[in-house]
């Protein structure tokens, strides 16, 4: 597995742990956390982000470590999108 592969892997296994702590502490926060994958909107933004992405650093040559980076800054921005427009 190649560095930037390895530490994106890291960064989201942070972030699946940190979803795990807090179900422990409040059951059902894990499922409201990861909600925005199933939400049309900021599941769009994320996809748009991933896509604009990968066309920006194609010139400069996609590898898996830049794909995988794209990917999950594509979930954040999914996830800040969320908790945007999250009405609660």
């Amino acid at each position: 597995m190649s560095p930037p592969v390895l530490a994106c892997a890291i960064v989201l296994a942070a972030l699946v742990i940190r979803s795990a702590v807090a179900e422990l502490r409040n059951p059902g926060e894990a499922r409201r956390q990861w909600g925005f994958v199933t939400n049309k909107v900021p599941a769009a933004a994320g996809s748009v982000a991933v896509l604009v992405m990968v066309v920006a650093i194609a010139a400069a040559g996609l590898d898996w470590g830049n794909l995988a980076w794209a990917v999950l800054a594509g979930l954040l921005i999914a996830f800040i999108t969320d908790q945007l427009t999250d009405p609660n």
